[in-house]
């Protein structure tokens, strides 16, 4: 397996520490090795919110992530803070309804996906982060379905549990983009 250094990255409120945290999740149920450390402002909503997640066979040696294989930017303000940082060959996933790339680079593997409007249109609002989950999953293979499916059991507190069958759903529709 390979090593998977990722930086989630949007507004607060955009759920992206919960991908985050559902992707470390799933690490830990493969019995990988795995650090998850989230970052944001001091407002929770509308504040900048990122975080960065480690999955590795090895120890990880820090958790900070400088360097990522994947980034998945949720707005056009973390899509220019963190792409020049993605390693060659990298895969960077961005919510094509909100960012509209600036730069754009040859050596990285972009996937524009309209995760805001699609969540929108299929009636799962406010969970345009799973449709982005689920096209991480797609193109890197990180973990199997089955894998992420108890993960998002396992991160959906109980009083969301109605929301579980909307973040699998999401996740499935991210898949096919």
């Amino acid at each position: 397996m390979a090593s998977y250094n990722m930086v989630f990255a949007g507004f607060g409120g955009q759920g992206v520490l919960f991908t985050g945290k559902v992707v470390a999740y799933a690490g830990l149920i493969d019995g990988k090795e795995v650090s998850w450390l989230p970052s944001y402002g001091p407002e929770m909503r509308g504040g900048t919110a990122n975080c960065s997640v480690c999955i590795s066979d090895l120890p990880v040696g820090s958790p900070l992530v400088t360097e990522p294989d994947v980034l998945i930017a949720m707005n056009g303000p973390s899509y220019d803070k963190f792409i020049d940082a993605v390693k060659p060959g990298g895969v960077v996933i961005i919510d094509s309804s909100l960012v509209n790339p600036s730069k754009r680079r040859e050596d990285v593997t972009l996937c524009e996906v309209p995760a805001t409007a699609l969540s929108n249109e299929e009636h799962l609002e406010g969970i345009a982060n799973m449709i982005l989950l689920g096209k991480l999953l797609e193109s890197t293979g990180f973990a199997s379905m089955e894998t992420v499916e108890q993960s998002v059991q396992k991160c959906v507190p109980a009083s969301k549990a109605h929301l579980l069958e909307h973040n699998l759903r999401a996740i499935r529709l991210g898949m096919e983009q």
